[in-house]
């Protein structure tokens, strides 16, 4: 069986931000949407996607970058493990 090859990354980790983007964003970006369409009429299904849409970009942005400055400046999802000696 061949070993899984690892790499070291250099900055910030794009897959950990990826990552936890989609996490919190379906966390904390989901119920902010469905408690933000009670305040507006939503007639048909279009509608309902367009606000989905239209509010869920923004708070899927501002999570994004925000994460993305954390790792910059935490080194967050950096996760390092002693070599396997052979």
């Amino acid at each position: 069986m061949q070993p899984v090859e690892r790499t070291e990354v250099e900055g910030i980790d794009y897959g950990w931000v990826m990552q936890m983007t989609f996490v919190v964003t379906i966390l904390v970006g989901a119920p902010v949407v469905a408690l933000l369409s009670t305040v507006v009429t939503l007639d048909t299904w279009g509608a309902r996607a367009a606000f989905a849409i239209r509010v869920g970009a923004p708070i899927w942005f501002a999570t994004a970058v925000s994460l993305a400055v954390y790792a910059k400046r935490t080194e967050a999802g950096d996760v390092r493990e002693p070599a396997d000696e052979e």
